[in-house]
């Protein structure tokens, strides 16, 4: 009796499918790829010397002490573009989703560009402003945001229409 219980089991989880993601999980996970993909991006260039900006900028706000120059400030300014990048994304999907093209991402991470090195250029600290900065600096921060907002925008926006055209097929049944 015991075996077959187990064998009832074994089939019973055979047959189980694993369910999809949502889409807002599916956003949040590409939010959290994208900040920790494209942080990550942004400490390689600033280690190499193409801009002056670390991922570390993110903390300087909020965090006190020269702890956030060093390494350790760098991977927790990459966490915490990843997760800051997870509202990024859901504004993204507010905004922008059915558009499902590459211009819409591109305008979307110059857009971010702006709000951070202009906007939000009081807050951070040890941001120069955009005329102080050098030509390197903005060049390579500009097509870091430019190539995070395609991806993010892309992935979302693909994302969105494999879930419609997934509806409609599944309507249609």
């Amino acid at each position: 009796m015991e075996k077959k219980d187990q064998n009832h089991d074994q089939e019973l989880e055979q047959n189980k499918q694993e369910q999809p993601l949502s889409f807002a999980s599916k956003v949040v996970t590409i939010g959290i790829a994208g900040g920790l993909f494209w942080g990550l991006i942004g400490y390689l260039t600033y280690l190499f010397k193409f801009t002056k900006v670390p991922p570390s900028l993110i903390l300087s706000p909020w965090a006190l002490g020269e702890w956030k120059n060093q390494h350790l400030g760098q991977w927790i300014g990459i966490l915490a573009i990843g997760l800051i990048s997870i509202l990024v994304a859901f504004l993204y999907k507010v905004t922008l989703v059915k558009i499902n093209n590459m211009l819409a991402g591109l305008v979307y991470g110059a857009v971010l560009w702006l709000i951070v090195f202009y906007l939000l250029n009081p807050m951070f600290s040890d941001l120069p402003s955009l005329m102080k900065l050098d030509k390197n600096t903005v060049i390579t921060t500009i097509c870091l945001y430019l190539l995070y907002g395609v991806f993010i925008g892309y992935s979302i926006s693909f994302e969105y229409h494999e879930n419609q055209q997934a509806r409609v097929s599944y309507s249609n049944k």
